[in-house]
C-alpha cells in the first residue's frame, strides 16, 4: 500500500519535466537532489489526469479521421486485402502506391461499399463510427467521396442536375438548396477546373474524353465538400496539362476539414499533389510508410524490393 509514503517522480517512472520543480517549491513540497518528492495521493491524481488526457487526445483523433483496422477482404473466396490498417486524419493527404494487383482499387471500392466484396475481418470507422454496415449512399451522405478510376456514363442526366441532387442529399433534412447560390458555386468551381459552362447541360461523362471525365470527378468533389475523399488513380489517362488542372482543383480543396487518400501507381501525380504521408501497398498489405521522399525512392528503385518485404511480413 502507498498510504503514508512519498515517492519521487523519478522512481515512479514519470519524466521530471512533467512535474515542474518550481510548482513543487511553490506548494512547499520537499526536494531530493534534482527531483521533487511528490506525496502518493498527488502522484496518483497526476497519473489519472495524464491517463485521461491521453484518452481524450486519442478519442479526438479517432473522431476526426478515417480509420481502417486489420481489414481483410475477399471476392469469390480469394483474399485480396490481408490485414490492412491505415488512418487518414482530416487535414492530411495520404498516398497509397503499389504495383498492379496489390489491392489498391479493391480498397477504394470496399470503403465506398461495393457489394461484390466481402469483409471477413476488421473494421472501418469514419469519425469514430463504423460504416461497414452502411449502404453506399449512406456512406456518401455521411461524408465519404470516391472519385472513380473509370467514371461511368449516365445518359440523360445533365451534370447540373446530377450535382444539384448530390449536394441536396448532403444537406440536413428539411433544408432546400438555394438555386442562385448553387449555380454561383458551380460556376466558380468550373472556372477553377478550366471547364466551360456549357458542360452543365451535357449528360454526365457521355462522350467525354479521359481528361474531361477526371475533371468532372474533381468538380463533384469540390461541390459536395465531403469529409473524406478517396481518389482512385485520378492521374490515369491524363496528359500533363490535364494533370496540372486536376491537381490544382484537389489542392484547392485541401484544408483542416477534409482527409484525402490518393491511390496511384506513379510518383508523377505526387509532384503536383504533395502528400503528407506515402504508403506502399503490396499483396494486400501496407509494407512501408514514410514521407513524400518514399515516393521518389519507389520511382528510382521500382517495386521489386517492396515485394520482398511483403513476403517477409507474410512469413512473420
Amino acid at each position: 500500500m502507498l498510504r503514508g509514503r512519498a515517492l519521487t517522480a523519478r522512481s515512479a517512472g514519470i519524466p521530471l519535466n512533467l512535474i515542474k520543480q518550481d510548482k513543487c517549491r511553490k506548494e512547499g513540497a520537499p526536494q531530493s537532489g534534482s527531483a521533487c518528492i511528490v506525496p502518493a495521493q498527488q502522484l496518483r491524481e497526476f497519473r489519472r489526469s495524464q491517463t485521461l488526457a491521453n484518452w481524450l487526445y486519442f478519442r479526438f483523433r479517432e473522431m476526426n479521421q478515417l480509420s481502417i483496422r486489420n481489414l481483410r477482404v475477399s471476392i469469390a473466396e480469394q483474399e485480396i486485402i490481408r490485414g490492412l490498417s491505415l488512418a487518414v486524419p482530416k487535414g492530411e493527404v495520404h498516398a497509397i502506391m503499389g504495383p498492379n494487383g496489390s489491392g489498391k482499387s479493391t480498397l477504394a471500392k470496399v470503403l465506398a461499399g461495393h457489394p461484390d466484396y466481402q469483409v471477413t475481418e476488421g473494421e472501418v470507422l469514419m469519425d469514430g463510427e463504423s460504416i461497414l454496415g452502411l449502404e453506399p449512399d449512406e456512406r456518401a451522405r455521411k461524408g465519404l467521396f470516391l472519385a472513380f478510376q473509370y467514371p461511368s456514363e449516365i445518359p440523360g442526366v445533365t451534370i447540373a442536375n446530377f450535382l444539384r441532387a448530390a449536394v441536396q442529399a448532403r444537406l440536413p433534412e428539411g433544408k432546400d438548396l438555394e438555386a442562385t447560390e448553387y449555380y454561383a458555386k458551380l460556376y466558380e468551381k468550373m472556372e477553377l477546373l478550366g471547364m466551360d459552362r456549357s458542360f452543365t447541360s451535357r449528360s454526365v461523362n457521355e462522350g467525354f474524353s479521359g481528361g474531361e471525365k477526371k475533371r468532372t470527378e474533381i468538380l463533384q468533389l469540390a461541390m459536395i465538400e465531403p469529409n473524406y475523399a478517396i481518389l482512385d488513380e485520378t492521374d490515369s489517362g491524363l496528359d500533363i496539362d490535364a494533370l496540372k488542372i486536376v491537381a490544382h482543383g484537389v489542392n484547392a480543396m485541401r484544408g483542416p476539414n477534409i482527409g484525402i487518400l490518393l491511390i496511384t501507381h506513379y510518383q508523377r501525380l505526387l509532384n503536383y499533389i504533395v502528400p503528407d504521408h506515402v504508403h506502399v501497398m503490396v499483396a494486400g498489405r501496407i509494407v512501408r510508410s514514410g514521407r513524400k521522399e518514399l515516393a521518389l525512392e519507389l520511382e528510382e528503385r521500382g517495386y521489386d524490393w517492396t515485394r520482398e518485404e511483403s513476403r517477409e511480413m507474410a512469413i512473420s
